[in-house]
């Protein structure tokens, strides 16, 4: 098994997801008017020829932001998280969104297939429950979202029941042992066409609150916000993402008929090298490296699937043959 990979985008090509609706400059003046409880948060920058941007370590604003980006492009009347809890910069969760779309296009005749009948399974969904909504609002997809903690279980849910539309599409569950990932979820007969995750990244809180302090200082203005705050459970994981992603890859591995393809957020190279020799181990006949870049920030997924092109194939048939 060779992975396939994308080269990682560079700072001269810097940008998203041509289906991602978060192109270019937030327009804040847009935003404003879609979500008026932004504007006390939104001021002019002199010294970026007048433009307007907002203050990225402030986490109101940041909230405020998210919520009034998830109305604008979204639709989401009601959203809101606890204090201290992850706000996630949307545009770069769109990004993964729509390169696991493309994933399916691929069994699909270059065709995005949409609409209920695609299940996603978001591991760690948050109290904000981006994936989900963004997945749910753009392709017509179901999903569910699990995560260990119930504070963030049950805002999730409130968030769901707060939104037309939602509820009946995203179903949200508590993980009920932390060290297991989709044991305790999946249900033997269920199947999920995707499998998403953006992991705990840091080994332990002080390294994740090292890595946020340096995030507060290099904060650029007019781009997209930082992952600020978050509870332990969504930063650090003992042993970093290298054994949570190896935790991931050993129960993908015992889930392989549930699943088309599984996929995880990689934030250091270093990571990769031991992913690989565990999806190679454990017999994926497919590994994807898929590059991704928002303004000076590079990341990347990895994607894997334990059927061959044929049994993907047949997987269409019975998943989603005319999936609209």
């Amino acid at each position: 098994m060779i992975p396939q990979s994308s080269p990682e985008p560079s700072a001269e090509k810097a940008s998203l997801h041509p289906r991602n609706r978060h192109q270019g400059r937030y327009d804040f003046a847009a935003l404003v008017k879609t979500s008026p409880e932004l504007a006390p948060f939104v001021a002019p920058l002199t010294h970026e020829g007048g433009e307007s941007s907002i203050d990225f370590a402030n986490p109101a604003a940041v909230k405020a932001l998210n919520q009034a980006l998830l109305k604008h492009f979204y639709h989401i009347q009601r959203w809101d998280i606890p204090a201290g809890y992850l706000a996630p910069p949307i545009p770069g969760r769109a990004d993964y969104v729509h390169y696991l779309a493309d994933l399916l296009a691929e069994t699909n005749g270059g065709v995005v297939p949409t609409g209920k009948r695609v299940r996603v399974l978001d591991v760690g969904v948050g109290a904000n429950c981006i994936y989900p909504i963004i997945g749910h609002r753009e392709y017509g997809w179901r999903f569910v979202g699990s995560d260990v903690d119930p504070v963030a279980v049950r805002v999730a849910k409130q968030i769901v029941a707060g939104n037309p539309g939602l509820s009946g599409a995203i179903d949200i569950r508590l993980q009920p042992t932390s060290l297991d990932i989709f044991s305790g979820i999946v249900k033997s007969s269920e199947l999920f066409d995707l499998t998403m995750c953006n992991p705990p990244f840091h080994a332990s809180a002080a390294e994740a609150e090292a890595a946020n302090r340096r995030k507060t200082q290099n904060l650029g203005t007019g781009k997209a916000a930082p992952n600020f705050g978050g509870q332990s459970n969504e930063l650090w994981y003992e042993g970093g993402e290298a054994t949570f992603t190896w935790r991931m890859a050993e129960e993908s591995a015992l889930q392989r008929h549930n699943g088309l393809w599984f996929s995880t957020l990689i934030s250091k190279k270093e990571t990769l090298p031991g992913l690989y020799k565990t999806l190679q181990k454990r017999g994926a006949v497919d590994v994807r490296t898929i590059g991704m870049s928002q303004g000076q920030k590079v990341s990347r997924l990895v994607a894997w699937t334990f059927l061959d092109a044929e049994q993907r194939e047949q997987w269409r048939q019975k998943r989603w043959p005319a999936a609209s």
